[in-house]
């Protein structure tokens, strides 16, 4: 597994990531087991940039992983998020991104996945009522007390990427980026570059869209929060179903997975970005790790964008109680 740099101030993490978000939460199935071999798997692979959040479970993500890292911590580099406020039950209580919240969160997630130090430190969501300055300065003073290594914002616009990069050093920005999701290119990524920040793509794969593995919004088990995505319903879903033949028709050609033909695409946008597909599953790791022997050639890459042009996804990415809260 080669490597990538996020950011200017040292952090190197394996190519492709892995997202541990639906080992506990969100797809339908749970299985701890396979969860801790997929990740014991994905080292062995070389996969060694791991992404969790508080809020997965809530809070039980952190405490799997930390229990499938414990013997491995010095493979690891270990991504944890905050700001995305849940109950014990899984309620949702909104956003805080004030101070006294970030020292909490880090504590409490230190604790969970039982490390000594966060690599990459995550505000998940921008919270409107805290200026970035007083969140980025909580976080930066965490760098200073040893508990956090590196800083990273999620689903930020550029003017607040720039006010808190002016405060302290953002290593990575984590944002949604795939064949279906492509508005990253038009402001996030310049000022990300411009800034050298890193680009971390979330939900490559189209939170599985894209893999082929749907037909019809009913092969989503009744608690699968994909049921609640515009991009998931109606409509949309068949509309998105044809994009999705259209890619596996060129993967087909190249004799890959589609999934495997998103991700190659994906690393081919620049060597600054790492996605971090998520699985809980040992077969769809080894899949996806195949994608960073893949080559496209020019031809292939005008071919895929021709297939997949901005905007080319019917609905919206979040429903619209949470639209709202990405890219502020």
């Amino acid at each position: 597994m080669k490597t990538r740099k996020l950011g200017s101030q040292g952090l190197v993490v394996s190519e492709l990531g892995l997202g541990c978000m639906g080992m506990s939460e969100f797809y339908a199935g749970r299985d701890e087991q396979e969860s801790i071999a997929t990740l014991h798997r994905a080292l062995e692979l070389g996969v060694t940039f791991l992404d969790t959040a508080d809020m997965y479970g809530p809070f039980t993500n952190e405490v799997l992983v930390g229990e499938a890292i414990k013997d491995y911590r010095d493979r690891v580099i270990l991504a944890t998020k905050f700001g995305n406020v849940r109950t014990e039950a899984g309620g949702w209580k909104g956003v805080n991104g004030s101070p006294e919240y970030v020292r909490q969160s880090c504590d409490a997630s230190l604790k969970r996945l039982g490390v000594e130090v966060i690599d990459l430190y995550y505000q998940h969501r921008v919270d409107p009522n805290v200026p970035i300055e007083d969140t980025v300065g909580a976080m930066a003073e965490l760098v200073k007390q040893g508990k956090v290594r590196y800083l990273g914002l999620s689903e930020a616009a550029p003017a607040t990427i720039r006010r808190a990069h002016a405060v302290h050093p953002i290593s990575a920005l984590q944002t949604e980026y795939s064949l279906w999701s492509r508005d990253p290119e038009d402001e996030i990524l310049p000022t990300l570059r411009e800034l050298g920040i890193g680009f971390v793509p979330y939900s490559p794969l189209g939170r599985g869209f894209l893999s082929g593995q749907f037909t019809k919004p009913e092969d989503l088990a009744e608690d699968d929060f994909r049921r609640h995505s515009p991009r998931f319903q109606g409509e949309n879903f068949y509309k998105n179903l044809e994009l999705v033949e259209k890619v596996t028709a060129i993967a087909t050609q190249k004799g890959v997975t589609p999934s495997q033909l998103a991700l190659a695409w994906l690393l081919a946008q620049g060597d600054d970005i790492v996605p971090i597909p998520g699985t809980k599953r040992r077969k769809y790791l080894e899949e996806n790790v195949g994608a960073t022997d893949i080559s496209l050639t020019a031809d292939e890459l005008r071919q895929i964008e021709a297939t997949a042009p901005k905007g080319v996804a019917a609905g919206d990415r979040y429903p619209a109680q949470h639209i709202s809260s990405v890219n502020r």
